[in-house]
């Protein structure tokens, strides 16, 4: 993946809303990590994509979600940008605050789409120096997964939660949900997001719709399992991660189509009875 080049930006910032329900215990632990007594200084707390351009022209999300920039709000009041280098955009709606274990910085998650190469899954964060006085100055790309390979192949994130019981969180995403789509599962290994497990067989966008919202994480029983539809988005699938496996848990067949979350908590509340009965 291209390096991109970090600056300062004097653009005002808005955080984003939450991108899924699904995310809420996964939010209250980011805020618990950026609340008064963290040893983290600096933290970053919203984010937003800039500089919308047709330079990569795929728009997998319909105009205008593609974005040269990156501007990061922190919660000492600074904002940071980093901006891609030319061959490169944000193919995405708005970063994810995310978290990859407990009493670590909080994290964005984007997607980053690169002329002839496709799309990869990137994890931004601030440059700290480690040092209790030190306060960072950069953003700066910290890890990405391999690119699909192929030019106009996107990818769509599924969610970010420990699914093994490690204490470390996993990222999912399906790529190429379009045409085929894999279901991933991927582990940070330093500056790697290394793929950990993967399953063909799902769906969880239409092109060209803004919606990013037909998959996600729920708890069901005693675990975090992925909710996402089928290829042909007619039945939502509930995916565990064990032993290094996808092995399907329930699911809840839909009578149309899947166009939103609204599905997804469906079937979270339809699953999470029958754990309980």
């Amino acid at each position: 993946m291209p390096t991109p080049s970090p600056s300062p930006s004097p653009s005002p910032s808005k955080r984003p809303a939450p991108l899924r329900r699904a995310a809420r215990a996964l939010w209250l632990m980011v805020m618990t990590a950026c609340g008064a007594g963290t040893a983290l200084a600096e933290q970053i707390v919203g984010a937003r994509y800039a500089e919308p351009t047709p330079r990569y022209g795929h728009f997998a999300l319909g105009p205008p979600h593609e974005y040269a920039s990156l501007v990061a709000r922190t919660n000492t009041g600074r904002e940071l940008s980093l901006t891609l280098p030319p061959e490169a955009v944000f193919e995405d709606l708005a970063p994810r605050l995310v978290q990859l274990s407990a009493g670590t910085a909080t994290v964005l998650l984007t997607i980053v789409s690169t002329q002839g190469k496709g799309s990869s899954l990137a994890v931004i964060g601030l440059n700290d120096t480690g040092t209790p006085d030190a306060r960072p100055v950069e953003l700066k790309l910290l890890a990405a997964s391999a690119p699909i390979g192929t030019p106009n192949r996107w990818l769509n994130p599924v969610g970010v939660a420990d699914l093994d019981g490690d204490g470390q969180a996993e990222i999912a995403a399906v790529t190429t949900p379009h045409i085929g789509g894999v279901l991933r599962v991927y582990r940070r290994n330093g500056a790697q997001l290394v793929e950990i497990a993967s399953l063909p067989g799902f769906s969880n966008h239409v092109y060209g719709s803004p919606e990013l919202g037909l998959s996600g994480v729920a708890r069901i029983g005693e675990r975090n399992v992925l909710l996402v539809p089928d290829a042909r988005r007619a039945s939502v699938r509930a995916m565990a991660l064990r032993d290094g496996q996808l092995i399907e848990t329930g699911s809840c067949p839909l009578p149309t189509p899947i166009s939103g979350p609204d599905a997804l908590r469906w079937c979270e509340d339809r699953l999470g009875a029958g754990e309980k009965k």
